[in-house]
Formats: structure tokens, sequence, C-alpha cells
């Protein structure tokens, strides 16, 4: 979910192995590289690192280098323009765009037997962001120096590594919609309930990848979508489901991790797929242009400022959409962190093509400190609950709730407090359970009136399951789905809100292969 561009930020480092975590473990069932019905192979999300490294090793020295970017205030408007998908081949084989994303056939050398082999990827232009440091470069010599000995020179490269210096200029100004009305929401008592169940997870299985090269929705010829990650999911409509996706590449993209041309900071799309056994299709995704997934969510894309703009979950309350998202400022040179500006809530009246940032809720990341950057936000009963952890993958998990017609009124908000519904709380939450948590994705079963939590477990290295009766708590101890001993460098786990209570399906992403597979925990 969450990375510096051109940097495996995919977690931490997951070597520990569940073994911090109670409950029943899971059984896992790593696979090889997945093959789709026509043929194309995709990505081992087990394997332990991208094997895309050849020629000698090599050693990149950067050093900072002040960068003076002027950036207009506000944003300026998002370009809203799209493009209605046209049907999809009734081969599924067929690529519907191949003048877009297909290689152009080789041209051989006159007078040549041979001709030059390409690399199939383009020419990888740096519109967006490519990666640095990680691309493992096998130009220049082939290891000179003890050939007897089998060893390879390292190839060394220096040079200067642009730190952006933002600076704000007066842009076009414009307008805001009316505020809205404040609110006085009462103390009211909010006590945990007594501890539920703890789920028994049986066997977990890989079911395809979702997205790149070789998935089963062959996202890279039908949407440019060679790589992405996280696949939240929500019921946007009846029989329908919408998945977004978070930072976004397109061709030219080549493992590992984020990096390339073609840079989105978030795309989505639709599915009605109730077999999820398969996997999951994606009927189609929101266009600007032919065959080209659109970045829903604005970003400005300067660090320092604003690098991204990064969902973090969704939820539909009648014929209204909405996101919850946080804008990250940059990076963190520490792995598995980052820094943001603020997390908010943006809203779609149009089955989510175009989406408005509301310019009130929002969370602002005051000293780093705010419990509410990383949210995941979920309608149930009269209110809807906002689950929030800090920036970074290691904080504790905060809990508030507003009613259902004032989601975007951040008056309207209560806070847990030592089991009180307080609305004063903001700066002060009370952890709705011990540990950490990262990546949150909660679900409310109303069948069951039990509430599920999965979530990547930092410390213990897994993606684990919780159970609770009321949103507060009190929450199981985590049992782990999959562990970064099976999958060393996966992330995410955002569960599918079609799951029952035998079969629990979530997205898994990894970093290596960069792209989002369904994962099936059997709940015994």
């Amino acid at each position: 979910m969450i990375r510096r561009i051109g940097a495996p930020l995919c977690a931490l480092t997951l070597a520990v192995t569940g073994s911090l975590l109670t409950g029943s473990p899971a059984t896992a069932a790593p696979t090889a590289a997945p093959t789709n019905a026509c043929g194309e192979t995709g990505f081992d999300p087990s394997a332990a690192d991208s094997g895309q490294t050849t020629g000698p090793p090599s050693l990149d020295l950067k050093y900072p280098w002040p960068e003076i970017v002027p950036v207009p205030v506000p944003d300026p408007p998002q370009d809203l323009t799209r493009v209605p998908q046209a049907p999809l081949p009734v081969d599924p084989c067929a690529d519907p765009c191949p003048d877009l994303t297909d290689p152009a056939p080789e041209q051989p050398d006159a007078g040549s037997s041979e001709s030059s082999e390409s690399s199939g990827s383009g020419s990888a232009s740096s519109s967006g962001s490519s990666s640095s440091g990680s691309s493992g470069s096998s130009a220049g010599s082939s290891g000179s120096g003890s050939g007897s000995l089998g060893l390879q020179v390292p190839r060394i490269s220096i040079g200067p590594d642009p730190e952006p210096i933002p600076i704000p200029i007066p842009g076009p100004a414009q307008p805001l919609p009316p505020a809205p009305t404040p609110q006085s929401p009462p103390t009211e008592p909010g006590p945990a309930a007594p501890v539920a169940p703890a789920a028994e997870v049986g066997e977990v299985s890989l079911v395809a990848q979702l997205t790149g090269q070789g998935s089963i929705n062959r996202t890279d010829k039908r949407w440019q979508v060679n790589s992405t990650d996280l696949g939240i999911t929500w019921e946007s409509g009846p029989g329908e489901v919408s998945v977004v996706f978070g930072d976004t590449f397109g061709k030219g993209w080549t493992p590992p991790g984020a990096n390339g041309s073609d840079w989105r900071s978030n795309v989505l799309g639709h599915s009605t797929d109730r077999d999820l056994s398969d996997g999951m299709t994606i009927d189609s995704m929101v266009q600007d242009s032919r065959c080209h997934a659109v970045e829903v969510l604005g970003s400005r894309k300067v660090k320092n400022w604003e690098t991204t703009t990064i969902p973090t979950s969704g939820f539909a309350i009648g014929d209204r959409q909405y996101m919850s998202y946080m804008s990250v400022r940059r990076w963190s040179m520490v792995p598995g962190m980052w820094y943001t500006n603020r997390g908010g809530i943006a809203y779609s009246d149009d089955r989510g093509q175009t989406w408005t940032k509301d310019p009130y809720a929002n969370w602002e990341n005051l000293f780093g400190r705010n419990h509410f950057q990383v949210a995941s936000m979920v309608p149930a009963g009269d209110h809807v609950y906002m689950f929030g952890t800090p920036n970074g993958r290691l904080g504790t998990v905060a809990l508030a709730r507003a009613p259902k017609d004032q989601v975007l009124n951040k008056s309207a908000y209560q806070y847990w407090v030592d089991g009180t519904w307080s609305p004063v709380g903001e700066a002060s939450p009370t952890p709705v359970m011990s540990g950490t948590a990262a990546e949150l994705s909660v679900r409310y079963d109303a069948e069951r009136d039990l509430w599920q939590m999965s979530y990547l477990d930092t410390v213990a290295g897994a993606i684990v399951l919780r159970q609770a009766d009321s949103p507060q708590g009190e929450w199981t101890a985590g049992v782990p789905m999959v562990r970064a001993a099976d999958y060393p460098k996966m992330y995410g786990g955002f569960i599918h809100p079609w799951s029952t209570e035998d079969d629990l399906y979530f997205t898994m992403s990894e970093w290596d292969s960069y792209n989002v597979y369904l994962m099936h925990a059997k709940l015994n």
C-alpha cells in the first residue's frame, strides 16, 4: 500500500514469522507464478526476490541537492475528462487497444541476419516519477577484475538526489462551498462488549492475481495498469463492488516496486463478480481516454508538499459514494514509515466517475500525532465508524463515529475515550486494542452482528484477523492469515464485502511484483 516512489516500502523488515501472535495459525499455501487463461504468466508473490537483478552488483550513491519548486495555492481544479468504456472484446485474450498497450513490431536491421532484441516495454518516459536506487541496471561491464575467481567489480554511480523545497505562490482563487452547520454532539456511554469468539482460520490460499501482466483481468492490456497495489473494495450498489487501487504505473514498468512512467496516484474499477472462488473479475475502470484508467483523486506529486494521495477505504450511503484518503507529504528514509499532511474524505455522486475532496472533512496531521491519518470507515446502524491510525505502520488503532447524515461534518464526530463517546477526544483517543496496526480493513457483518478487522502487523510479520461484537471491542487477539515467512514482501489485507461466515476473501499486495492478489481464508 504505502511506499516512497522508487524505494521498496512494502513493509518493515518482516523477518519475524508470527510468533508474537495468538490463536489458530493459518495454513499457508504459497504458489508458483500464476498463469491466466490466455497463457500469460504473472508474478509469484511468494518469491524471496524479484529475480530481475543481472550483471555486476551496483552501488548508487546519492547526495541531497536542494531544488526550489513553486507550488500554486490553492490546488488547481482537477481535469474531470471521462471517457465511457467500450465493451471488452468477446475473446478475453484479444487486446482492446493493441496500438496503446502492445509493443511495436521489431524492425530488423537491413543486411543483418539478427535483429536486436526488444525489451517489449517501449521507451519508459519519466512522466510522473521513476524509480531510483532499486532498478539494478546491468549496463556497463559484465564484471572485470579477477575473472578467474568469478568476482565482479561493483558498478558505482554517484549523482544528486533532488530535495524539493516547495514555495507556495498565489494561484487562481477557487470558490468553496458553504461550511456545514456546527454540531454539538453529546458525551455518551460507549462500553466495550465482552470479547467475541476468536476466528478459527484454516487453510489460506492464493486465488488469483488480479492486476498486471498475467492477471486474470489483464489490466495492463485493458486499462494500462501494469502495476499497482491495495485493492480496497466496498459494496457500491446492488450487486456491485467498487475496487480502488493505490499508486499505479503503466507501460514501461519493470519490477521490483513502484516505478516507471504514467504514474497515477490511484485508479478505480467496478466488479459484479459474485463467485470469488476463481478470482474477482473487474468489469470496467474509470477512464480519461481510451483504455486508460484515470487518477480519480488528484495529487500534486511534489515531494515535501504532497507526494501522492492514497485511498484508505470506501463505503456507500444511498446513491453517494465516500472514500477516505491520506495526503502523503513525503516518504521516510525509514522503511514502512511516511509523513502525511492530513486524512480526508472525498465523495462521488456519479457512481465513482468523478470525486470531490471535501474541504472541511479533514483531520490535519498537526505535529505528526493525529490518529486518523490512515482510516477505515464503515457504516453500521445509525452511524459511520472511523477506525484510524497515525501516519506510518507503527500506530495504535483509534475510533470515532458520526451520524450517517453528518459524515462530512467534522464537528459531528464523537471519539471513543475511556469507554465514552466524546466530542473532544480527537487529540487523545483511547486505543481500541493493544499493539500496532497498519493498513486497516474493517467489515461489519450485519447478519451476524459481528465486526471483523484485518491489518498488517509489522512487528509479528503477518496479516492478521480480529473479531468483536462492537466497534470499540473488546477485540479478539490477532490470528495470522498470511505470514512473511511465506510471502516475504506482502502487505495490505483488505476484506472483500461479499465474504461469508465460512469464506473470507481479501486482497494482498506484494512489493517486488507490485501487484494485487485475491486471497481466500477458510474460517472453521
